[in-house]
């Protein structure tokens, strides 16, 4: 069976950055530095990191005294100032294109727009874009709304001006359509582009590749937004495709009788878990 690597997969430049500068904490904080959450959606790398030093906690009430490492997709201000007062010490490794979307929703609302963040509510990346919004718009001015949806946006009420960022890891066609539908919402829309490049190309490459192939080996951490957007872009295109983390969850049933297979990967998915599973579906 052969087997085809997208052009395009794995770590991005923002996520690879991001582990670098926690293996460099780790090294250089011999008492330790503590993630607040995990510093990106991938399960095998954030273990690698435990390994190296690396404490992942839920707030800053478990945190040693030390240094508090920012994960890839940045915390509210506010955050910020807490670790400050309590004398922590902090190492940032927001992504630079997120950091970008969090200056842009708190200028918008500071310039009286009504920001909305196309993205997933729950996401720790648009939490924060929201809580960025908020800190810069004025006392009696609307809070940041979240978008996910049409029916989202169809119940947005009406406002004069409204602004607009995306989460970085958004489908592009999906980012415009919801924006067309919010042209109905406002007598002005002001739209930034806040897509991570690297994410629109790693969707192109796996479209690219879709056609040539019998089905789609898609990796990455089940909790990756991106990396679940590729496995339900391969659905919506009725590809026969398997999410998974690790070479070990590989089935040789699932690809009997086919000659070509791809695999492509989401930006928080690291080369050495590419290959392992290249090779050993290369063994199929």
């Amino acid at each position: 069976m052969e087997v085809v690597l997208a052009q395009a997969a794995g770590f991005c430049y923002g996520v690879k950055r991001a582990c670098q500068v926690a293996f460099e904490a780790a090294q250089t904080h011999p008492g330790g530095v503590s993630s607040l959450g995990p510093i990106i959606h991938n399960p095998q790398m954030v273990a690698r990191l435990a390994e190296a030093g690396l404490k992942v906690i839920g707030d800053l009430e478990q945190a040693p005294v030390g240094a508090v490492l920012i994960r890839s997709h940045g915390v509210p201000p506010e955050v910020f100032g807490e670790l400050r007062r309590r004398g922590f010490e902090v190492v940032d490794a927001t992504c630079p294109l997120v950091q970008r979307a969090q200056r842009l929703a708190e200028s918008l609302a500071a310039e009286g727009y009504r920001v909305v963040v196309v993205g997933e509510p729950e996401h720790p990346e648009v939490k924060a874009l929201v809580a960025w919004a908020d800190a810069g718009r004025k006392p009696d001015a609307p809070g940041a709304a979240v978008v996910q949806t049409f029916a989202d946006a169809a119940a947005l009420s009406r406002a004069k001006r409204i602004g607009v960022v995306a989460q970085t890891t958004q489908l592009e066609e999906e980012y415009a359509r919801l924006v067309g539908e919010l042209l109905k919402c406002a007598d002005e829309l002001k739209v930034y582009n806040t897509i991570c490049d690297a994410t629109a190309k790693r969707q192109r490459a796996m479209l690219d590749l879709l056609g040539e192939v019998e089905g789609m080996v898609v990796v990455g951490g089940r909790n990756s937004a991106n990396t679940t957007r590729l496995y339900e872009r391969c659905r919506e295109m009725r590809v026969r495709a398997w999410h998974i983390e690790t070479a070990e969850e590989l089935e040789p049933a699932w690809f009997a009788g086919m000659r070509r297979v791809g695999v492509t990967a989401g930006a928080s998915t690291p080369d050495w878990i590419i290959e392992e599973v290249v090779e050993r579906l290369r063994g199929f």
